[in-house]
């Protein structure tokens, strides 16, 4: 216990408070080292200091030693809370921030301090930083708010706050602590819940949670609107770091007070943890990352350590559209269903030129701004070309997530990137109103005129594409010159996400010059210049089209479900445009060869003429680029490796592919042109050595350096951290080798090893072997049981399909089985199923983590089900 003169206005002078509160100066000591600083760490209601004793743990750990040295923690119990003294008054959120300005100057803090905060504990340290700019050298806040964000009050608040609740539900009895610990995600174990219901066991003990919820500041009357909204205005001018740890599924402290902070404290790391609520503390290890953060961000900032920024040669995104602005040859067509053929939408050079001007000009009167996040959720083609050239001309940042993540991820996504404007079809801006989606609303498309303004109000638009449109044209036909501002070339252009195969989609970070890049780098790689013709069965590249100076049609399919692109459809988008150049992914290419037999020999003669024929997503089977090439004979076979973070990384074409043959694995080619590829070694428990190397026949994690590579991964500042952790390569997940001639060969994925009692094995080889069997469509092997002692399993989709998954019938798992044996691999049992589980987005990324957890359950004797 400290006591401490108090100076808050609810006391009398002379007045000294007794605080508890946990130190680890003598742990500190211990080492006989320099503390670098002190952590100032402040708990909100109804927890107390123990709240963070991970990081009294971790602060003086070997590893935040070994990066460093150790920092001091300093963990409070305020006032009338925890095992701190009841005081009898009731303190203001004004008097709180006193009271911690009157501890730090009893303890004698000096700098640099890292004030660490969460709940409304995270306003009181942010105040208290205001007040010590002098000491501060950084900020921590987990679920925190500073500003009702333009909200009312949550539920759970509201209720809490309710006269017929308030007093019985938050000192009466514990069940406001009971809720609150209730939160947690998992489920606090019953040591930790009772550690934190030990300062208030009694109610007598409970009254400082009963205040603190009643001086919750709900409208501008309340007493404590003052000292709040001088809290939110004035961490606006905090010029230190600032890192976020959030629980999005927090019911109180929501998304929506995340991006309040993120507009009031805009420098600030972030990362949201799927999955976790508002004890993220307990619900995560952040520790670990906070002292990770500290030794990259505070301690190399204190120390005068600086990062070179890496400068290339840039051109804008819209460079070409802008010098074709009365280029009246056909940009982009769009190929539109009828009831007897297709027909298209077509726009010139200077008609697109004009569009995305005047739509970025309108988008600018209804407020959007340089740095504003717009979320997208139009279908490819010429509306959403449009507005991503105009977005790229405001310097907004662009957010694209595929409706193939589903109604749930497609949520996630929104939500953790949190846009201020979203822009959809009227089944997309349904759904926002729905899940409450964030943003500003605008619709792609007029309503109907009778119902347009009831439609309006039901799906809370407040404009519509068309009407935007319309007025910016009507600006510049009334002589107003439309006059935008470049974009720095390091400034946030887009936020892409990932398909969600390999776990939750993730935001991928593009800044202009990484976007320009990775267009420069498609150029180059496959000579894509202006005059090349495109068809594109591939959002990406229906995007990337006119920045390349190509003519570009979208053909008519669903791009959402790749499958559905046929070969008709297909061949009259060639036809369209003349075509030279065809992007498709793995799935529309499987049905452009089954649907091929439709063929006209007027659309057969339009695929003559492609020149170039390129996929990627996923690997594709030799085969059936054999019959690609019998469809488009004239044109060279490309199938680039890449991923969303770094789209192209490795080329080869169909000879190369031939003249590679078997091997370990799907050969990919060598690096396109300014990329650079390494291997980090595999260690025999699946762990890498963080050691690159370009050796032959090393496997190991495929490690990816490029112009083209994203900035960073958004708001998950622990997993962009893992991804460059090794020497500042970019971590792809996928685990390869390097050839004698520096080809590049996928292994499968590192979460899709089997580390088994004779060591690490990889999947692919051997489902490349079992897949060659005539009955065979698709195959997966996954590791099953204890890692190191993993067996491994063969699930294999059967031609014609099985009617019930199980054992696969004696000679199909003997033939298995042998396939397999050739690669090396000694498979436990061999498993038929009618159809694999795969991602939507793709049709062809076979789920195995699901399947392994499938085949464990159904080989332990549980009820097979479907996966």
């Amino acid at each position: 216990m400290l006591s401490v003169p108090s100076t808050a206005a609810v006391d009398a002078p002379g007045t000294r408070r007794e605080w508890h509160l946990l130190d680890n100066a003598q742990d500190v000591a211990a080492t006989g080292m320099e503390p670098v600083g002190t952590l100032f760490c402040v708990h909100g209601n109804p927890t107390w200091s123990y709240l963070w004793r991970t990081l009294l743990a971790e602060a003086t750990s070997p590893a935040t030693l070994a990066a460093g040295g150790p920092w001091r923690v300093v963990a409070v119990d305020q006032l009338d809370m925890g095992f701190s003294e009841r005081t009898g008054t009731f303190r203001r959120l004004a008097d709180r921030i006193t009271d911690l300005g009157d501890l730090s100057d009893a303890l004698e803090l000096s700098g640099p301090v890292v004030s660490v905060g969460h709940d409304w504990g995270g306003v009181i340290s942010l105040g208290w930083a205001t007040r010590h700019r002098e000491l501060l050298a950084g900020v921590v806040l987990t679920n925190t708010a500073v500003h009702p964000a333009g909200f009312s009050l949550p539920p759970a608040l509201k209720l809490a706050l309710h006269p017929a609740v308030h007093s019985w539900g938050t000192t009466a009895t514990p069940a406001f602590l009971s809720i609150t610990h209730g939160l947690a995600q998992p489920a606090l174990s019953d040591d930790v819940r009772a550690a934190f219901m030990a300062p208030y066991a009694h109610a007598s003990r409970r009254s400082g949670v009963g205040n603190f919820v009643a001086d919750i500041p709900a409208t501008e009357s309340h007493p404590s609107w003052a000292a709040l909204d001088a809290v939110s205005t004035d961490i606006s001018t905090l010029e230190v770091p600032v890192l976020m740890f959030w629980g999005p599924k927090d019911p109180v402290f929501s998304d929506r007070y995340l991006r309040d902070l993120l507009t009031r404290m805009p420098q600030a790391d972030v990362h949201r943890f799927e999955g976790a609520s508002h004890l993220v503390q307990e619900d995560r290890d952040i520790a670990v990352p906070t002292f990770a953060w500290l030794a990259q961000r505070v301690s190399a900032r204190t120390t005068g350590e600086t990062a070179d920024r890496v400068q290339q040669d840039y051109v804008p995104m819209l460079s070409e559209l802008d010098s074709r602005r009365t280029d009246t040859s056909v940009a982009v067509v769009d190929m539109l269903p009828d009831a007897t053929a297709s027909t298209s939408w077509t726009l010139s050079w200077a008609e697109l030129a004009r569009d995305v001007d005047d739509l970025a000009a309108g988008l600018r009167e209804l407020g959007v701004r340089s740095g504003d996040r717009i979320s997208l959720l139009v279908p490819p083609g010429i509306k959403l070309t449009t507005l991503i050239y105009a977005c790229l001309r405001l310097g907004a940042i662009i957010v694209v997530a595929d409706a193939g993540l589903g109604t749930s991820g497609l949520g996630r996504a929104i939500k953790g990137a949190g846009p201020d404007y979203l822009i959809g079809i009227n089944k997309a801006l349904a759904g926002a109103r729905l899940y409450n989606w964030p943003g500003i609303k605008i619709a792609a498309e007029d309503f109907n005129a009778s119902t347009a303004s009831a439609s309006k109000k039901l799906l809370n638009v407040s404009a519509t594409i068309p009407e935007l449109m319309a007025n910016g044209r009507a600006q510049h036909l009334a002589g107003n010159r439309h006059a935008f501002t470049a974009p720095d070339p390091d400034s946030d252009a887009a936020v892409l996400f990932t398909s969600g195969s390999t776990g939750p989609a993730k935001g991928v970070v593009y800044t202009h010059r990484r976007l320009a890049a990775m267009r420069d780098t498609l150029k180059a790689t496959y000579s894509l210049k202006a005059g090349t013709a495109l068809v594109a069965g591939f959002a990406p590249f229906a995007l990337l089209g006119p920045a390349l100076g190509a003519t570009t049609v979208t053909p008519d399919m669903d791009v959402t479900a790749p499958s559905t692109l046929t070969a008709q459809a297909l061949a009259n988008a060639a036809a369209a445009i003349d075509a030279t150049v065809v992007f498709a992914s793995p799935a529309a290419l499987v049905n452009v060869v089954a649907t091929a037999a439709g063929l006209s020999p007027a659309q057969r003669k339009a695929l003559t003429a492609v020149e170039l024929v390129l996929s990627a997503g996923a690997p594709l089977a030799e085969q059936l680029l054999h019959q690609v090439q019998e469809l488009a004979p004239n044109a060279a076979l490309h199938t680039p490796y890449g991923m969303t973070e770094a789209l192209p990384v490795t080329d080869i074409d169909l000879a190369g592919i031939s003249a590679a043959g078997a091997g370990n694995g799907v050969c990919v080619g060598t690096p396109v042109s300014g990329a650079s590829v390494s291997i980090a070694p595999i260690n025999d428990d699946g762990t890498v050595r963080p050691e690159p190397t370009t050796e032959a026949e090393v496997s190991g994690e495929i490690l990816v350096r490029a112009p083209h590579v994203k900035a960073r991964y958004d708001r998950l500042w622990i997993t962009e951290q893992h991804s460059t952790s090794i020497d500042g390569w970019h971590r792809s997940g996928d685990i390869g080798h390097l050839d004698a001639e520096g080809r590049l060969w996928v292994e499968g994925r590192m979460e899709h090893i089997l580390c088994t009692a004779d060591g690490v094995r990889t999947p692919v080889a051997a489902e490349q072997a079992i897949e060659l069997l005539g009955d065979v469509a698709r195959a997966a092997v996954v590791g099953v049981g204890p890692a190191g002692t993993q067996s491994a399993v063969a699930i294999v989709e059967t031609v014609p399909p099985v009617r019930s998954a199980g054992l696969a019938p004696a000679s199909l798992a003997a033939a298995v089985r042998a396939a397999a044996k050739k690669t090396g691999l000694s498979l436990a049992a061999v498993v038929a199923i009618d159809a694999m589980p795969v991602d939507v987005r793709h049709n062809s990324k076979i789920d195995r983590a699901k399947l392994s957890r499938w085949a464990a359950r159904m080989l332990s004797g549980g009820k097979p089900g479907r996966p």
